[in-house]
């Protein structure tokens, strides 16, 4: 393997890098609809924006590729920042210089395009890549390829330039974009939570006729239409309150200084600045796309996938309607299923079946409802009712729409749906009504939608007022969760794992635990639920995995062969990079891959069966051992045993405690352990809490087991004292 050059500027490249504060943990959120685009674009299984450390390569934004930092003498990208224009690397396996690369070897990237972003001042950042684990042709990457990548990489650079600039304004140093060409070409402003603006490019300047000493302090919506200034408000006002995505995209008329008025493309990003928000908003011209007013209008105001009213028509419609004292209902529509239509069948027949979609919900309401296209897969229905009878017969007759199938290019396409209802308040008058805004609407839909999520597909709720409470909560536990990561509140116990042979420890599973600054130690059962369900579970299982090895490589200095076993979450697969995850983690701290031993449920397999077969069949060819963590709950065991490249099952602890166990209890255990032999599968029992459970697992030939009849989880020098220096630790009865 050949490493990446490193240039004699290297230091200054490094002080331009900083300069964009991004920060591991976090990332950058305004990338990731570009890199999501590029993958989707080129037809590949994986891209992402990385920046080049000093040895370190840390994703900004990803797109099947696991956020976790690389070695820079391994990185791709390493070698893409030291040339100009697009590195090309159609089969890895045949280049001299990645052809040993573990990546490569692993079978996980064969295909590479990246080409390097720049700073101002012409340093190399990092580099937007492609990433593939299927070789192509050389001329397979043609020219218009080529050009659309440029694009992507330009649209990188306009949001990497409006992070720089928004942090230096933060932070005082006032470094702002010089008028050079190398800069992008749209209009890059960042503004306080109170919607002055603070930094501002030359290009801004331009645009809107005024001078860049004029627009600092000045109002943004002041650069924008009377209409869409209460747009622009009501956005700003649902990021503070937490409703809002990090980043986001809208088209509205902006005003120049001389009046004349011209439409925009906005892209938002807003971050945290202590106990500030701040906002960045990249704009694009779009007066060349069109010069007929009415064809800008509806360019602004709708849909160009479906045709329906977007979300800016759907709040001025609700602000509008309130404003006249009407009563209103809403009805928000998530679809069911859509990442598989697009990954199995592609973007263009995806947005088929959403143009039909739009469609059949508007045939499911009255003529005088609006629908519109709210974001993504929802869609918008209100109602001038405040009746919950002719709501809920609205919402089930969407979802029962939705529910049948769809039929394009012959095929039978079937998707589902939820539905989140909730109306105005019952007050009198139109003075009172005024109260209402279209955020709190809007708010109370998504938070009973949240509740439909919880009841399953085809499920409808109804808005409550206890909801927003228990919003707030989980809103506030997920803070929390970020600074327990970022603050390292998070650590691992290890519980022993016993062979039944001789009542000898042999490994070990890593369990993580929460130090809460409040509530003390946490255990998995108190936050995972709100872990997985929020953005950070695949970070989080990483660290697990990471730590947990780095641990297993210490101990195995004392006592080789000594092994460790980690379980993973789904959201870690999603990533869909977790064997190049695992690899590195083994390479990083030189862990043999047969001592560590990866547990997975039945649940996790079940839900996304297609893409987690190749990423664990992956796995374990590396040599990595694989067993199914609490089995016989499920209801796929058996299958799943022949299907899956798994080494071994963990039998619940439920089927193993036989104080409370019955013969039939007893007979299923008996049953499980003579499957797993006749496929040559390992046994381990959970929970073995006494001397007459492990005598029974011992005369049914069960391998290993585990419990606190061999001991509790503890921490790892607690564990190492207990359980590693006697020279065969024995059980404790």
């Amino acid at each position: 393997m050949r490493p990446p050059t490193v240039a004699m500027d290297e230091n200054e490249r490094l002080l331009a890098l900083a300069e964009y504060h991004v920060d591991r943990a976090e990332g950058m959120q305004s990338l990731q609809p570009i890199v999501d685009m590029a993958a989707r674009l080129f037809n590949c299984a994986g891209s992402g924006v990385n920046m080049v450390g000093r040895n370190n390569v840390t994703h900004a934004a990803s797109f099947g590729i696991c956020p976790t930092r690389l070695a820079r003498e391994t990185s791709f990208c390493g070698h893409a920042i030291n040339q100009d224009g697009i590195m090309l690397v159609p089969d890895a396996a045949k280049d001299e210089r990645f052809h040993d690369n573990p990546l490569v070897k692993a079978g996980l990237l064969r295909f590479y395009a990246g080409i390097a972003l720049r700073s101002p001042s012409g340093h190399a950042l990092g580099a937007l890549c492609l990433l593939d684990p299927k070789p192509r042709a050389a001329d397979a990457f043609d020219a218009q390829d080529r050009e659309r990548l440029l694009q992507l990489a330009e649209m990188v650079s306009d949001r990497l330039e409006l992070r720089r600039i928004a942090t230096s304004a933060s932070d005082g140093s006032g470094l702002l974009l010089p008028s050079s060409r190398v800069t992008a070409p749209s209009a890059v402003l960042s503004c306080d939570q109170e919607g002055f603006l603070t930094a501002c490019n030359p290009e801004a300047a331009l645009m809107f006729g005024w001078s860049q000493e004029d627009m600092i302090g000045a109002p943004f919506d002041h650069l924008l239409t009377e209409e869409h200034r209460r747009v622009t408000r009501a956005g700003m006002r649902r990021a503070l309150q937490g409703d809002m995505p990090e980043a986001d995209t809208t088209m509205l008329i902006a005003r120049r200084k001389d009046g004349s008025q011209f439409p925009v493309e906005l892209h938002w990003s807003h971050w945290r600045e202590g106990s500030q928000i701040a906002f960045g908003i990249i704009v694009r011209d779009l007066s060349q796309a069109s010069t007929d007013r009415t064809a800008l209008n509806r360019m602004v105001h709708y849909d160009n996938v479906t045709g329906l009213p977007d979300r800016s028509l759907l709040f001025r419609h609700i602000d509008e309607s309130l404003a006249q004292g009407k009563n209103l209902s809403l009805i928000i529509t998530d679809l069911s299923g859509m990442g598989d239509v697009n990954n199995t069948l592609g973007h263009a027949l995806g947005d088929q079946v959403l143009r039909q979609v739009g469609e059949r919900i508007r045939a499911c309401v009255p003529e005088a409802a609006l629908v519109a296209r709210k974001t993504g897969n929802k869609f918008a229905t209100v109602l001038d009712t405040r009746d919950p009878i002719v709501l809920g017969q609205s919402a089930r007759r969407i979802n029962a729409a939705l529910a049948e199938p769809f039929v394009l290019a012959g095929q039978e396409i079937l998707i589902g749906s939820y539905c989140g209802m909730a109306f105005t308040p019952d007050r009198e008058g139109a003075s009172a009504q005024r109260d209402a805004t279209s955020e709190e609407l809007v708010g109370d839909a998504e938070l009973a939608l949240h509740q439909a999520y919880g009841l399953g597909r085809g499920h409808v709720c109804l808005f409550m007022p206890q909801m927003r409470a228990q919003a707030v909560s989980r809103r506030q536990f997920q803070m929390e969760l970020r600074h327990a990561l970022l603050d390292g509140q998070f650590a691992l116990f290890y519980q022993p794992q016993v062979d039944l042979n001789d009542v000898r420890v042999t490994s070990a599973e890593a369990l993580i635990r929460w130090y809460h600054p409040v509530r003390g130690l946490l255990p998995p059962g108190a936050f995972l639920e709100a872990l997985e369900a929020g953005s950070l579970a695949g970070e989080v299982g990483n660290w697990v995995l990471d730590t947990a090895c780095a641990q297993a490589a210490r101990w195995r200095r004392q006592h080789p062969g000594f092994g460790i076993s980690v379980n993973l979450s789904a959201a870690q697969f999603k990533q869909g990079d977790l064997p190049a995850v695992v690899a590195a983690a083994l390479q990083r701290h030189a862990l043999p891959a047969d001592a560590l031993e990866l547990e997975i449920t039945e649940n996790i397999i079940l839900n996304d069966q297609s893409d987690i077969l190749d990423q664990l069949r992956a796995i374990r060819a590396s040599g990595v051992r694989l067993s199914f963590d609490d089995f016989g709950t499920g209801f796929a065991s058996l299958n799943l045993l022949s299907s899956y490249p798994i080494s071994a099952i963990k039998i619940d602890k439920g089927f193993t405690r036989l104080g409370q166990a019955s013969p039939r209890d007893q007979v299923v255990v008996e049953g499980l352990i003579g499957i797993a032999a006749g496929l040559g599968l390992e046994v381990i029992a959970e929970g073995i809490e006494d001397e007459d459970t492990m005598r029974f697992l011992q005369q049914r030939q069960c391998h290993k087991g585990q419990g606190y009849y061999f001991g509790r989880p503890c921490p790892a020098d607690e564990f190492a004292r207990l359980h590693l220096c006697p020279p065969a630790r024995q059980a404790n009865g």
